[in-house]
């Protein structure tokens, strides 16, 4: 018999049950999660049309992810924007590159387009809310202090609400990330 299980049936120290997922349905969903985001926004999307793009069911979304905000979240934030951060030894240059990441990572019309329906699930959904902090803290955010985390993070997404389209080119966009550096680095004494 198989058995139907959830990502949260499926943390690591558990054995898995039911057939192998297949890494093909994952991606087909994910890429029609941020076509159909792109393209409609998070308020109208359905885990129907979801299902459907991707050439398959419901069911095998509910198999996957625990509700349309966990596959939002990670179709949004793909482990490409979030992970993982490499040094380079210059502090100001990896807070320059972690203000530019972020700054990209909001920016990207995906995530530009499932940000406010997140923010609202967030504080809907605990269960989603550590999965954001996890997914980040395994990847970019690796041994960085919180408040620098919650700075970077803040500026580009507060950003990105007030002007998006002002961020969008250069040289507005690396004269913010120049600003936003200068201000850090200048605050922490670095």
């Amino acid at each position: 018999m198989v058995t139907q299980t959830s990502l949260t049936d499926q943390s690591p120290g558990r054995p898995r049950t039911g057939r192998p997922r297949e890494g093909r349905i994952d991606d087909a969903v994910l890429r029609a999660t941020a076509e159909l985001l792109v393209e409609q926004g998070y308020a109208d999307l359905t885990l129907t049309a979801i299902a459907e793009r991707a050439g398959t069911t419901r069911p095998a979304l509910y198999r996957r992810w625990p509700s349309l905000a966990h596959l939002v979240h990670e179709a949004a934030f793909p482990a490409v924007l979030t992970g993982p951060f490499e040094s380079s030894g210059s502090t100001t240059e990896e807070i320059r590159s972690m203000v530019a990441g972020a700054l990209a990572a909001f920016s990207d019309p995906v995530a530009r387009a499932a940000a406010p329906g997140l923010v609202a699930a967030i504080t809907a959904d605990p269960s989603l809310h550590r999965a954001l902090l996890e997914r980040f803290a395994s990847g970019a955010l690796v041994g960085i202090e919180q408040p620098l985390l919650d700075v970077i993070a803040g500026a580009a997404f507060f950003a990105l609400l007030l002007h998006p389209d002002d961020l969008a080119e250069e040289p507005t966009r690396s004269v913010w990330i120049d600003r936003i550096t200068d201000l850090i680095t200048e605050g922490t004494g670095t």
